[in-house]
């Protein structure tokens, strides 16, 4: 599974209204054949901050994301949005959903 989480530093002015203006790409991008999840939260330090946390399933998955239309038209109307270039890690890892935190474990109720 490719994972990647990236963050966003909205201009002020934008920022209670990025859900809004994030909403077409996040929708066309979870219609996405190859994507597991494309989510977006906000920052409780930083307010015009907001990370994605997206998995496609694999290297294929992940370009076709990237060669699709709506992630070109994101590509020319999400900048003017934004503060700064976006930050992103991206990594490739050996499974294909959540693992449970085991640290913090939750009996199952009986």
């Amino acid at each position: 599974m490719i994972f990647i989480t990236a963050k966003f530093r909205v201009l002020p002015e934008h920022a209670d209204r990025w859900p809004q203006i994030a909403a077409e790409f996040t929708t066309a991008t979870r219609a996405e054949p190859g994507c597991l999840w494309f989510d977006w939260s906000r920052s409780i330090d930083d307010p015009t901050e907001y990370v994605l946390v997206e998995a496609f399933q694999d290297d294929e998955a992940g370009a076709a994301h990237v060669r699709s239309e709506h992630f070109r038209t994101a590509q020319r109307s999400l900048p003017p949005h934004l503060a700064e270039t976006p930050r992103i890690v991206n990594v490739t890892v050996p499974q294909d959903d959540w693992s449970r935190l085991g640290e913090m474990a939750v009996p199952d109720p009986a």
